[in-house]
């Protein structure tokens, strides 16, 4: 692309869809005011506005912790100020298909808990179920509060090569990420006002309260104390922990602020013991009770379940709901909303191997090279393979885990993730390149299944070239994403 700025120099997205610009290299219609407002800056601008916005984030204490880098675990999250830019029209879709799957999800959950209806029709094998290392048998035949098990979800997107949006994976454990979300458009209002007033943007700093409002809605009385339950300073999330806390007036606790007492759950504190009515734990369920789960644990609370179990306590999210963002159960996901919902999924999910199928074990094992391999319990990018990426050592390595352990393992195409123009350095200063996103959109759910979903989420983005993995823990940083009021650039194709 031909440009007589510094900012553009030799910007080329390949074979990618990019965000920002088409085939012809020319702004998408919704882009074409940021376009605009770039068109006028050099990359000695972007430098000062980058370095002012890095500052920003410095003093505001926004880290998280990458526990594989030997040369500390604190760091600052990435921030990259080009913002991902959202037609109103294509976020309406987002929106019905992050609702959509959000419902069939928690139905689902109720129903492999209570009459397992999904499993004698043998829509999904009963032992992918209940051999997942995230089924809860304590939770069986439990009545959760509000017949919610999945009070917030964190559900990633992705827009492949031909510019169609797909559903990459589900979070609904403990997704985090939310404070960056808001914490970037707050940064983005300091560093760069006059851009964010040419455009009509959705708000995102109301987060907090949509929260506290979906978490309140489930408990038993009025003015419920709520708190967040975290592992402590060390943990990756921590910043995001005591930023949700203090946002929405809730109490940040430990496991050890907490007892359990006759049933009732109370935290400790200076004037004595206070209820709690509803706990946003940020601890996985094997560290939850030590009296249920891991009797070693430190994290938990001896007696949490008894509390919940009686119907004295809302968990969010509930104990067990990990079972249906499992990566095998992910492949089953469009049958599950066709089983409770009887509708198409609105946004598909990507093709998908299951290694426990031997045509389909025998199909991956043949082609490691042309897909990437999840485990199918983890997260964060980690344990994964990206074929195109790995060397001949790693292949045969990982073809030797996968025969060994094919219930372990999924596997799918590599995605042509879309690009978007983000800030790298060169020769001193900004300039503008491609390099491939995602976005996970939050959706929270209170009483009677009422969803609410954040308009926009965290963008993130691959900061190294020619990367596919978009997490922080594996290097990625994050963009604000904006979507846009209906009357601006609803041509989007």
């Amino acid at each position: 692309m031909e440009s007589n700025t510094s900012l553009w120099p030799s910007y080329d997205a390949q074979s990618f869809f990019d965000e920002m610009l088409d085939e012809s290299g020319k702004p998408r219609p919704h882009y074409r005011k940021l376009y605009a407002w770039l068109r006028r800056r050099n990359g000695e601008d972007m430098t000062d506005l980058q370095r002012e916005a890095d500052l920003s984030l410095l003093n505001q204490g926004v880290t998280f912790t990458v526990y594989s880098d030997a040369r500390g675990t604190e760091k600052i999250f990435p921030f990259d100020l080009m913002p991902r830019l959202i037609t109103a029209s294509e976020w309406d879709k987002v929106e019905a298909g992050i609702k959509q799957r959000l419902t069939a999800m928690n139905m689902f959950l109720h129903d492999i808990y209570h009459e397992q209806n999904i499993l004698k029709e043998q829509i999904i094998p009963t032992d992918l179920v209940v051999n997942s290392p995230y089924f809860c048998r304590e939770m069986m035949h439990v009545d959760v509060p509000g017949g919610v098990y999945a009070h917030i979800s964190g559900i990633d997107l992705i827009r492949d090569g031909n510019g169609e949006l797909l559903v990459l994976e589900d979070n609904l454990r403990s997704p985090s990420g939310v404070s960056y979300v808001v914490e970037n458009r707050w940064v983005m209002g300091r560093v760069m006002p006059d851009l964010l007033q040419q455009h009509r943007i959705r708000a995102v700093d109301h987060y907090p309260q949509m929260l506290f409002a979906a978490l309140s809605s489930l408990a038993r009385v009025e003015n419920p104390n709520i708190a967040v339950l975290t592992p402590g300073t060390y943990n990756s999330a921590y910043f995001e922990h005591a930023f949700l806390a203090n946002q929405m007036g809730a109490e940040l606790v430990e496991g050890r602020d907490l007892l359990v007492d006759n049933d009732i759950l109370y935290m400790q504190t200076t004037e004595g013991l206070v209820r709690v009515d509803v706990l946003y734990r940020r601890i996985d369920d094997e560290y939850l009770d030590p009296l249920t789960f891991r009797a070693d644990s430190m994290l938990g609370v001896t007696g949490i379940m008894h509390a919940y179990r009686a119907g004295n306590l809302v968990l969010a999210n509930a104990p067990g709901t990990g079972v249906a963002d499992d990566k095998a159960t992910y492949a089953y996901t469009p049958d599950i909303i066709r089983y409770y919902l009887n509708e198409e999924p609105i946004i598909p999910i990507v093709p998908t191997y299951l290694c426990r199928r031997p045509d389909e074990l025998a199909y991956v094992l043949d082609h490691l090279e042309e897909l990437v391999v999840k485990p199918t319990d983890a997260s964060g990018g980690y344990g994964m393979l990206v074929g195109s990426h790995a060397t001949k050592e790693q292949i045969i390595a990982f073809r030797q885990l996968i025969a060994d352990n094919p219930e372990h393992y999924i596997a799918q195409p590599i995605q042509k993730l879309s690009t978007h123009p983000t800030l790298v350095e060169k020769d001193g200063h900004k300039v503008l390149q491609p390099r491939h996103v995602d976005l996970r959109p939050y959706a929270v759910c209170g009483s009677d299944g009422r969803i609410s979903v954040l308009p926009g989420g965290l963008t993130r983005v691959a900061l190294a070239e020619g990367q596919l993995v978009v997490n922080s823990s594996q290097g990625g940083g994050s963009k604000d994403t904006w979507v846009l009021y209906p009357e601006e650039g609803e041509n989007h194709a």
